[in-house]
């Protein structure tokens, strides 16, 4: 059954305008999400329109993250273009995105989360434990670089940014001899046979909110806020509090490795989570679990007991 359409009705010459970024994996997540909206209210794709804005974060590749600004290099514009009107709605990967909105954005549906596993990409190595000593791992995650260097310090880790074409192609041209990529977006690309393995939570705890699409509006469009209550997911959102709220009291960005993940059990919930030093010389680790309503209150008290148990200069090393 269609949900009742808010007004006004968007059409091919008004269209409901949702803005990403421009990498292919980028315009899939616009893709899924246009594609969901078209189904819930029954309309036709054409009343839709996918804005591509040029962010920050996808024009400068040969620097880390850390050194150009962090995560909000991947969100900015697209929330510039949001607050000046120009789209409707603001297309995310949710691990991308800095634990607040600027003023007058709401963050409040979340599409049904992917795989949240790490995917091992290589032209001839099957496993991480599979690389001989020495070899080079491009990454351009911190928390990755920090979990490859705590299990396999003998191995030489090199920057690796760009989209997953991008770096797969970095790949075959021997810049490194394996490399990681998250296995939400290659299969939400149709490429998950590129994956040699799947890494398992158990053996590197995924990043915050990874495989999960997140999608802003403006607080005040109340068009928007009603078409996409008809496509959010309840349990990805009650996932996404407990570990959001971890990340929050960390004071996450992409300045600090830091791996958390929420799994429902029934009505309860079982929070992860995990800081580094950047070298992965040391690793905190620990875990919540409790009923899904206190998934926020979970996430404040790990990060609280993490930070309690790392001890003065742990985030002050560099790598």
């Amino acid at each position: 059954m269609s949900h009742f359409i808010p007004t006004p009705v968007p059409t091919p010459e008004h269209p409901f305008r949702i803005g990403t970024r421009g990498s292919p994996l980028a315009l899939a997540q616009a893709h899924e999400t246009r594609d969901r909206l078209a189904e819930a209210f029954a309309l036709p794709a054409d009343v839709f329109a996918i804005v591509v804005i040029k962010v920050t974060g996808d024009q400068i590749l040969d620097k880390a993250l850390k050194e150009i600004g962090g995560k909000g290099l991947f969100t900015r514009e697209i929330e510039d273009a949001l607050l000046a009107g120009n789209i409707d709605i603001a297309v995310h990967s949710m691990k991308d995105m800095p634990t607040r909105q600027p003023q007058g954005l709401t963050l409040d549906c979340f599409l049904p989360r992917e795989d949240v596993r790490d995917a091992f990409v290589s032209d001839e190595f099957g496993m991480l434990v599979d690389l001989p000593h020495g070899a080079v791992v491009g990454s351009s995650s911190l928390r990755r670089r920090a979990q490859i260097a705590h299990r396999r310090p003998d191995l030489r880790l090199v920057e690796f940014r760009g989209n997953v074409q991008t770096r797969m192609k970095k790949l075959h041209d021997g810049v490194a001899a394996a490399t990681f990529l998250a296995m939400a977006g290659l299969n939400r690309l149709g490429l998950a046979h590129v994956a040699r393995s799947a890494i398992a939570p158990e053996e590197m705890l995924p990043a915050v909110a990874q495989g999960a699409i997140g999608i802003e509006r403006r607080s005040s469009d109340l068009r928007a806020e009603a078409m996409l209550a008809a496509i959010h997911h309840g349990p990805t959102g009650q996932r996404l509090t407990a570990e959001r709220a971890f990340l929050t009291q960390l004071d996450g960005s992409c300045e600090t490795p830091i791996a958390g993940l929420a799994v429902l059990e029934g009505s309860n919930l079982w929070l992860r989570g995990e800081v580094l030093q950047p070298d992965g010389a040391r690793v905190i680790t620990g875990d919540r679990r409790g009923p899904v309503a206190d998934g926020a209150a979970m996430g404040v008290d790990l990060a609280n007991q993490l930070l309690g148990s790392t001890g003065p200069g742990f985030f002050d090393w560099k790598v």
